[in-house]
């Protein structure tokens, strides 16, 4: 981790509005790792968590939102599970991408915003996921309607994919929770 401290006095950057927007104190962290050493999309992402929140606490800005953790992050929470100080990184990551989202930011290298907002509609329709209208409201969206198209009659045969909507789900509740979570804007500054 390689971190850049330059000499000018700098704002505090994102670090309020992601502590208001996720509840998390910054202050707790003492960097030691434990978070990032546990982290599966860490390398690959280029950004560990620990990383993420070192630069907050340097008074990053918008270049922080175009981490590619910020949209990798698999809110697996064992970063989470394995600070001594319980610093919610999940919360953190969620804060950033609602602010990357709000400031219109593109995420590096593929399309996770179109993905998230996909499955987030199909879980307020059906109460929970379901796999078929997703991946269509994806490839209709991203304008690749047949990359994957072969895949699609093996998933079938495999059990893999249901072509009917899931059933059982309590969509009532779940509608509930999206209603009252639409009034709360992210606040830009």
């Amino acid at each position: 981790m390689t971190i850049v401290i330059s000499k000018k006095r700098r704002t505090s950057g994102l670090r309020p509005q992601v502590e208001e927007m996720s509840g998390v104190k910054l202050d707790t962290c003492y960097q030691c790792r434990k978070c990032s050493a546990g982290c599966p999309v860490a390398v690959s992402a280029g950004s560990a968590p620990s990383e993420i929140i070192r630069r907050l606490h340097l008074g990053a800005g918008d270049e922080l939102l175009e981490s590619g953790l910020v949209w990798m992050c698999l809110s697996c929470e064992t970063c989470y599970g394995r600070c001594p100080m319980q610093i919610n990184f999940p919360a953190v990551i969620d804060a950033l991408r609602s602010l990357s989202v709000a400031k219109g930011i593109k995420a590096p290298g593929g399309n996770m915003p179109l993905f998230n907002r996909m499955f987030l509609e199909n879980v307020k329709i059906f109460g929970r996921s379901y796999d078929l209208s997703m991946i269509m409201g994806y490839k209709l969206g991203s304008g690749k309607l047949m990359d994957d198209a072969g895949k699609f009659p093996a998933m079938l045969g495999k059990g893999k994919m249901a072509l009917l909507p899931p059933s059982g789900a309590d969509k009532m509740s779940v509608r509930r929770i999206f209603d009252h979570t639409v009034g709360k804007k992210v606040k830009s500054k």
